[in-house]
């Protein structure tokens, strides 16, 4: 009699952010990739358990936005420059209701969930025309708060006051759940996303990228300048989520630095819901995401893991077996250990 050969189980890939069952831990983030249809049937394609859409910005929408470049180029005619700094509303690709009707094609198209995306920093029209994209259809709103403190009179309980104000309008006004994209330059990070969570965020996205401007010294311009991440930037977010789970009432979405499995892996180990990535898709193309979601299912099963849920969390800090590795101690073991390279060859 011939011994029944028993075949292995298939891995339950599945994770749960923002409420949403997701087929797998692999997110698109905001892009400009997201603006054609096209590429979102794509990204369906290859795998991809939900997509974040491109960002509508404050200034497409809120009305203030007139003032506002009354003030921004007031008196700067004379630097030919300076009007650079900003961009015009000429410059933006499509407009509020353009965003609404890409964002009703979207969820006609596609049987993933669809996550809006607002950028911006204050409340403005923001609490109106979130209501507009949940009644769009959209799954989920992400808003990202891209806000760069300039103001040496500005403390910084000031800055925490105004996130949690802008989330908790924004979380009062829809049902639908509400993720923030936060940047890591803050005091105490910890106090600021557990703070975030009671007052209405479902989730964290850890973290946005600012775009560094560089200097022109021969033209003396500010010029903008953006380099795509890489597989190193995971680190900083790796640490922080380590850091936030278990301890905040948010699901953690790590962006910056997924371009691997092996970057994804990490990321839900250290305890995040969904891994983030745009960087890898601009750079190879969108079939790269069906690699990596292969990469990532085999190295599961290699390991044996029965599924993802398995191993969300089991490398943070709460469950680190020397959970010191996040901390200060971590850092002095490193300084302390480091030999430089020997860059010579012995004569």
């Amino acid at each position: 009699m011939e011994k029944e050969i028993k075949m292995p189980n298939p891995i339950d890939l599945s994770t749960h952010y923002l409420g949403l069952t997701l087929k797998n831990p692999l997110v698109p983030s905001a892009s400009p990739l997201a603006r054609d249809l096209k590429n979102l049937r794509q990204m369906e394609d290859a795998g991809a358990a939900a997509v974040v859409l491109h960002s509508l910005f404050e200034e497409q929408i809120n009305a203030e936005a007139q003032r506002l470049d009354h003030y921004l180029t007031r008196g700067t005619h004379s630097y030919a420059e300076a009007l650079t700094y900003f961009p015009t509303a000429s410059d933006y690709r499509a407009g509020p209701e353009e965003y609404l009707e890409h964002l009703r094609k979207a969820k006609k198209t596609l049987d993933i969930p669809v996550i809006a995306s607002l950028n911006g920093v204050s409340a403005g029209g923001w609490v109106s025309y979130a209501r507009e994209i949940e009644q769009a259809g959209a799954d989920a709103l992400e808003i990202n708060v891209y806000f760069v403190p300039t103001d040496p009179d500005l403390p910084g309980n000031a800055v925490e006051d105004m996130y949690a104000e802008l989330v908790a309008q924004v979380a009062r006004t829809v049902k639908i759940p509400v993720a923030v994209k936060l940047s890591p330059f803050f005091s105490s990070l910890p106090n600021l996303a557990r703070r975030l969570g009671r007052v209405g965020a479902r989730g964290l996205v850890l973290f946005n990228r600012f775009y560094q401007p560089d200097l022109d010294i021969e033209k003396l311009e500010v010029v903008p300048h953006l380099v795509l991440s890489n597989s190193d930037e995971l680190r900083l977010p790796l640490r922080w989520i380590a850091i936030l789970y278990g301890r905040v009432s948010a699901d953690l979405a790590l962006t910056t630095g997924v371009h691997t499995a092996p970057d994804a892996i990490k990321g839900l180990m250290a305890g995040a819901a969904v891994t983030m990535l745009t960087s890898e898709l601009l750079q190879h193309g969108i079939p790269r995401l069906g690699e990596i979601l292969r990469d990532l299912t085999q190295w599961l099963t290699d390991h044996e893991y029965e599924s993802v849920s398995q191993m969300q969390g089991s490398m943070s800090q709460i469950k680190c077996p020397a959970p010191a590795a996040f901390e200060r101690a971590n850092y002095m073991k490193v300084l302390s250990d480091y030999q430089p390279e020997e860059h010579f060859a012995p004569a």
